[in-house]
């Protein structure tokens, strides 16, 4: 806020002077958005599906209302209206629904639903109630002639918020010349898809710069820039992450994050995991999801499945846009495996609550998937917010 602002501001509301000056002036003090986050701790869990597992979309609609679509071979979804504490069962437009991601559009509340397999596409305009027949739609190819092989296992997309491309979709997305067997694994890359008009039509992004890579997540920094993270499954280490300075439409500067695990540890078959941003102006507050365990073990083929040893889900979170991993902290200690993101709405019964949908449960972690709901201040875990903000 300039000057001249901020005195006609108190000239306005001289009762709140003393407090706006205090609040100013405290080196620790955390945005009213970021309060909404704060606050008692708060923990609740659910297992929404029993026998299945998979990679699932957790999106946040306009009225609140929290939709955990299931994927895989089924166009079901869970809602719940009342942030996370109870669920009800819908299905979505079929063909599009099932091996598919979502994205909400932030623009105008639109819910889409889209299928790679065969280029289906749906939406809902009222928050997820209904949905529109579903609708052919075609990604253009990307620099090497492929388009996005499937959308499922993905974190949800999302709309940018900020800078030149502020409007525009972008959706992760995965692409497997010659289809999923072992000795096809390593010309796998992790891609991504956006659009510009709403979801009419969709780019195919260049490819993210790791081959053997697939099940990824994006968010969007104060700056504009995209983080773009992703599972790997052909060689031993953590998650590769690479940046997009152009809205989505190009992936550089790979690394392996030093401290987000890819799966268990000493495995070289990755495992999904989600990331959100905190929706906040003022900080660049990201949780990621992943099992934390070192009982990984190697499969002796390469690209090989190897899953059993998976367990402990837990959320990291970061305050300085995933430059560092400060806290985390177990969500379910047992068996666990796929994990993904989503994050409430203000001013609705969802607000200020993060949603961790996960594969796990006491029989095996492919036996049920779970909802886990929960605020920033449960992560912190009595620490105090103040001493990891700038």
């Amino acid at each position: 806020m300039n000057n001249h602002r901020l005195s006609r501001a108190l000239r306005l509301c001289p009762r709140h002077t003393f407090l706006l000056l205090a609040a100013l002036s405290l080196p620790g003090a955390v945005s009213a958005a970021l309060e909404d986050f704060l606050g008692p701790a708060f923990f609740h869990t659910t297992e929404l599906w029993s026998g299945e597992t998979g990679g699932r979309s957790v999106v946040a609609a306009f009225n609140g209302d929290v939709l955990v679509i299931k994927g895989g071979a089924s166009s079901e979804y869970k809602r719940s209206t009342n942030g996370g504490l109870t669920w009800t069962t819908a299905n979505a437009s079929g063909d599009a629904a099932r091996f598919s991601n979502a994205v909400l559009n932030e623009t105008n509340g639109h819910i889409i639903v889209m299928n790679a397999a065969n280029h289906r596409i749906s939406r809902s305009t009222n928050h997820g109630v209904s949905w529109n027949a579903s609708t052919d739609f075609l990604p253009s190819p990307d620099r090497f002639g492929f388009r996005p092989s499937t959308f499922s296992s993905m974190q949800a997309g999302i709309t940018l918020r900020y800078g030149e491309h502020a409007g525009r979709l972008v959706v992760p997305t995965r692409v497997q010349p010659g289809g999923n067997d072992i000795d096809r694994r390593g010309y796998h890359y992790s891609s991504a898809v956006y659009s510009d008009d709403g979801g009419q039509t969709w780019t195919t992004s260049h490819p993210f710069p790791v081959f053997g890579t697939g099940e990824a997540a994006i968010v969007e920094l104060r700056d504009g820039r995209l983080l773009y993270n992703s599972r790997e499954h052909m060689s031993l280490g953590n998650r590769y992450i690479a940046t997009s300075y152009d809205g989505g439409e190009t992936w550089v500067e790979p690394y392996r994050d030093p401290v987000l695990p890819d799966g268990p540890r000493g495995t070289s078959y990755g495992n999904m995991g989600g990331l959100i941003r905190l929706p906040l102006d003022d900080y660049d507050i990201l949780v990621y999801s992943n099992v934390d365990t070192d009982r990984g073990e190697l499969d002796p083929r390469i690209g090989g499945t190897h899953t059993r040893t998976r367990e402990n889900i837990t959320v990291w979170v970061s305050f300085d846009g995933g430059d560092t991993w400060p806290l985390k902290r177990s969500v379910y200690a047992g068996p666990s495996a796929y994990s993904n993101l989503g994050v409430g709405r203000k001013g609705t019964a969802s607000e200020g609550r993060i949603f961790l949908n996960y594969d796990g449960g006491p029989e095996g972690r492919n036996t049920a998937a779970q909802i886990a709901v929960f605020n920033l201040s449960w992560i912190l875990n009595g620490a105090d917010i103040a001493d990891y903000l700038n």
